[in-house]
């Protein structure tokens, strides 16, 4: 007798589903004094979708870009935008209006939604602006007109793009990662399952949502019947605060935040009890300053590993089964999570043997890697090539399975938890009439953790200072992307190639005794 088999699309729009049938009373969403129960959110997503699909005319496949800081909006945005069939695409606050207007050329969003304090960004062809609708009384007023019932059914394939992240690269030219439903169902699923996250538990999002490090919590948080609580922007004060007033139980940090947290005068005077962990990501952290977040926290903290293309999570550094706990262990990169197949490989895609020395590039294989860059079939085929997402990433495996990163085959400078292309900085210096050369690597920062630091070459005769250079850069790109120092050379070094030697640049001191000719 044979068996009928029942099988449903994998999304995570099934977590908004599961969680306004079984808490609609729970008071899931926390943003200042606005709260809502699971039920009043879910509506608020039904209401954003007929918007979009009745007022907008977006249909099925159509992307809806989203310009805004961490709000109860946003997060209505990641079930609302999939539930009139379309593609959430969260776009970076801090970016210039001229990169946001290259994405919006790229993305060709049917709409964009955008937080009043946000500078609107030029339409890519004045031509055909692109539809816009601004977070305040008018939005939800265009929410109020509509039914507070869940729209006709799109029914999405799990294969289908739910939304796409941009991320700069390594080449400076933004690539647009598509996630499909279900990669961000199983992402969600390895998340939750890997930190034993419950629905219990009460969540601050520090990070802002349309970054690599702030995805996933939206999806799994929902499903369990968490508890959302919102932040616009991170200061330690305020976050030291909601803890102590939502009982947050878990922290999601980068170093930057860590740094600002363990300097703040009222960290010792606030009830942190109902911390059960903290997680950092984004950049490497020490063991001391790990054990000095759990001492301040009163809470085990972990760190973790995850890029634009996986959705973002790979790794997280719980002390494994069986072992005692060590701070050592757990300010490595850390085990690969639930549903990644994680490996170190060599030249020759050998694995590199676990001695915590040998180096190799980090790569995944895992159902919740991206589909690819969104129109970019040459830079897809290269980042995933025979089937394994290649990081760029340098890294090592130490005899216990744990991986650490040891170097960045891509220049990327992580500041303050963001990615920075070298590149895409160098382009901006050389674009200065009184530029020749260009070469951007890595300064160490004690707030930011690393900050861009220029070297230059300049035409005979030229007047530019270094600070004009600064203002220059400013102009065009996001002010944490400008070097925080220019250094002026008469020649950059390189080497029998011709190509710059970056080690060198990065070995040069700061106190202007760097060599000359």
């Amino acid at each position: 007798m044979g068996l009928t088999a029942v099988e449903l699309p994998l999304t995570p729009l099934d977590f908004l589903a599961r969680a306004r049938r079984l808490f609609p009373g729970r008071e899931g969403v926390i943003d200042g004094t606005r709260r809502f129960t699971y039920g009043a959110y879910g509506e608020r997503c039904d209401r954003l979708a007929h918007v979009l699909r009745r007022d907008l005319g977006v249909g099925p496949g159509d992307r809806v870009a989203w310009l805004g800081p961490n709000s109860h909006e946003l997060l209505e945005a990641y079930y609302g935008v999939l539930l009139a069939g379309a593609i959430l695409v969260p776009l970076n606050i801090r970016l210039s209006a001229a990169e946001l207007t290259a994405i919006l050329a790229d993305a060709e969003p049917a709409v964009l939604v955008r937080h009043p304090d946000q500078v609107d960004p030029p339409d890519p062809d004045p031509r055909r602006p692109i539809p816009r609708l601004v977070l305040g009384p008018d939005y939800e007023a265009a929410l109020a007109g509509q039914p507070a019932t869940p729209p006709p059914p799109v029914d999405p394939a799990e294969t289908d793009v739910a939304e796409i992240f941009y991320t700069s690269g390594s080449t400076g030219v933004p690539k647009g990662a598509m996630l499909t439903h279900r990669a961000l169902y199983l992402h969600a699923v390895h998340s939750a399952l890997t930190n034993a996250i419950t629905g219990h538990d009460v969540v601050l999002h520090t990070i802002p949502l349309f970054h690599v490090n702030g995805w996933g919590t939206p999806h799994y948080l929902t499903g369990l019947g968490g508890v959302h609580v919102m932040l616009r922007r991170f200061d330690p004060a305020e976050v030291l605060a909601l803890v102590e007033a939502e009982r947050v139980t878990r922290l999601f940090l980068v170093p930057t935040m860590v740094t600002m947290l363990l300097a703040e005068p009222t960290l010792a005077t606030r009830d942190l009890s109902s911390l059960v962990g903290a997680s950092v990501g984004g950049a490497p952290i020490s063991a001391e300053v790990l054990g000095a977040l759990e001492d301040a926290l009163g809470c085990p903290v972990i760190c973790g590993y995850g890029m634009t293309e996986s959705a973002p999570t790979l790794t997280r550094s719980l002390d494994a089964p069986g072992t005692p706990p060590s701070r050592q262990r757990r300010a490595t990169t850390g085990l690969p999570i639930v549903g990644v197949d994680l490996r170190v490989l060599d030249g020759d895609d050998r694995e590199v043997p676990w001695d915590d020395a040998t180096t190799g590039e980090i790569c995944v294989r895992s159902n919740h890697v991206m589909a690819g860059y969104w129109r970019a079939p040459e830079a897809t085929e290269a980042v995933l090539r025979g089937g394994w997402l290649r990081t760029g990433d340098v890294g090592v495996v130490r005899p216990d399975g744990y991986v650490r990163i040891v170097d960045r085959t891509k220049d990327l400078i992580i500041s303050g938890g963001e990615n920075i292309s070298s590149v895409e900085v160098e382009h901006a210096l050389i674009a200065h009439p009184e530029v020749v050369e260009a070469a951007v690597v890595a300064m160490p920062d004690v707030r930011w953790g690393e900050v861009p630091r220029a070297f230059v070459t300049l035409r005979p005769g030229a007047s530019v200072t270094p600070d004009q250079l600064v203002a220059f850069v400013r102009d065009r790109l996001a002010h944490f992307k400008a070097p925080r120092e220019v250094v002026v050379l008469d020649a950059l070094p390189t080497g029998g190639t011709g190509k710059v030697q970056k080690p060198v640049l990065r070995s040069y001191p700061r106190d202007g005794s760097v060599p000359r000719g």
